[in-house]
């Protein structure tokens, strides 16, 4: 079973607190509060410290939090994320515009595995209260300036009801204090590709008199904010991550890529090093695919993404331990590996791993950065310990015991832009408009296959456990 943890941001509702909380922990669901108190003036904070529910179940874990000043909405969120334990995550208001009995249609799809976040809209054909014409039309506004650039379809941006997967949030870096939440909570998850559901919801909207605090300037700010999170902020603080999504949004490259490898493949593979599974969707069509990470976040993000697909199997694998009997048993006749034998300190070892691990005749499909007069800040930062020259790579396959079927450079246009922000600019990720625009420009460097120059940012290779040799 999951675990739900409700978090719930506070700030000067006296008025309303008390039925609120009543109404969650009346919720059938086991699951942990989290109030986080935004240093309230007018007697909330009070109340919360004397709170005593009555007749509390046990299945409701109730944890409430003072912020030392008021910070904000997002501050307070921020405050409650760190504090739950629970698998799902959803944030609930404080006042009694949208009611916690909706939190099972809320979670259904995450549930059952369809989505990773789900966003309450009040927009979708659900009872809502007939109130404030402009204050419709903002939300509405916003939602289409958002969707511009997050390329979404959402109805209700601004909805308060989100909910996210854990992992979800425990990958992205968040910095708006107050309304600004929302915006950048979409900008974020959209960058991640996480996937996205919509489900309607019951609204009863407040006036002003009531207690309603969003204001014309916060509708402002939410702009300022879409432009920010949307065009320059980058939405986590873990560059491999980060790099990851954004060469997951480069689909001519990755198809060129695959294409390279794809007269080598066989029908039963093991992937290195998934990740976030960019290589893994070419995969779908063959007969066993076995996806593997030694990441948590990236496992996840992989049962989330080929979950469904009988024909892929998730597993927790590390190339540099001996190879267990059990994948010795499925008869691996390719063994990819993109982008990952960089990152292991004893490669020598992890190539006699992949030899142990192939059937006679099976194929290990390489994909490594070349030239060590390449190697700058960028691969300092993704974490690549070394880069491969074409001899330096056929040596080391061979005394694995592989016989080299292919090895030559690729990305040949690559390597001017690699080198000036590796090691001229010493950037340490690859910016994100560069990769969009080579991304863009792809049919047209396909012409290095007719100009085999001696050199690449990368190298591939292909090759090949002989057919008489025996594990």
């Amino acid at each position: 079973m999951m675990r739900l943890s409700v978090v719930i941001p506070v700030y000067n509702e006296i008025n309303t607190i008390k039925e609120i909380l009543s109404r969650v922990l009346e919720v059938d669901i086991e699951k942990e509060v989290i109030v986080v108190d935004d240093y309230s003036t007018d007697g909330t904070r009070e109340f919360l410290r004397s709170w005593t529910p009555h007749a509390l179940e046990s299945k409701n874990h109730i944890r409430i939090l003072f912020q030392a000043k008021n910070m904000g909405k997002g501050a307070a969120l921020r405050e409650g994320f760190k504090a739950t334990s629970g698998d799902i995550i959803i944030v609930q208001d404080a006042d009694l515009e949208y009611h916690p009995r909706e939190y099972t249609r809320l979670i259904e799809p995450i549930l059952d595995g369809r989505a990773d976040v789900v966003y309450g809209s009040r927009f979708l054909g659900s009872p809502r209260r007939v109130l404030m014409f402009w204050h419709t039309l903002g939300n509405k506004l916003l939602t289409l300036f958002s969707n511009l650039f997050t390329d979404l379809n959402l109805t209700d941006m601004e909805t308060c009801y989100k909910v996210f997967r854990k992992e979800v949030l425990d990958h992205i870096h968040l910095k708006s204090n107050r309304f600004g939440f929302e915006p950048e909570v979409t900008a974020k998850i959209a960058k991640m590709g996480c996937r996205i559901y919509e489900v309607p919801i019951s609204y009863s909207g407040r006036d002003y008199w009531e207690g309603k605090k969003i204001k014309w300037i916060d509708g402002v700010k939410a702009v300022f904010s879409i432009l920010r999170y949307n065009l320059i902020d980058s939405g986590t603080e873990d560059i491999v991550y980060q790099t990851l999504q954004r060469m997951k949004k480069l689909a001519r490259y990755n198809r060129w890529l695959f294409l390279k490898f794809r007269p080598f493949l066989g029908q039963r593979v093991l992937e290195v090093g998934s990740g976030i599974g960019n290589i893994t969707k070419y995969l779908i069509d063959r007969e066993l695919v076995i996806a593997t990470d030694v990441e948590p976040k990236y496992l996840a993000l992989l049962k989330n993404t080929f979950g469904n697909y009988q024909r892929i199997q998730i597993e927790n694998f590390d190339i540099s331990c001996p190879v267990m009997e059990r994948y010795q048993r499925c008869h691996i006749d390719s063994v990819i590996c993109f982008n990952v034998l960089e990152h292991i300190e004893e490669e020598e070892k992890a190539l006699k791993n992949v030899w142990d691990l192939l059937e006679p005749g099976g194929r290990f499909l390489l994909f490594v950065p070349s030239h060590h007069w390449l190697f700058g800040t960028l691969d300092k930062n993704l974490g690549h310990l070394r880069r491969y020259d074409r001899e330096e790579l056929k040596i080391k396959l061979e005394n694995a015991g592989f016989q080299v079927m292919l090895l030559k450079y690729f990305n040949r246009f690559g390597v001017p832009g690699w080198f000036l922000n590796g090691k001229i600019l010493k950037k340490k990720r690859l910016p994100f408009f560069q990769l969009r625009l080579y991304n863009f420009l792809v049919p047209l460097f396909k012409i290095e296959e007719i100009l085999p120059l001696p050199f690449g940012t990368s190298l591939i290779a292909v090759a090949e456990k002989p057919r008489g040799d025996k594990r």
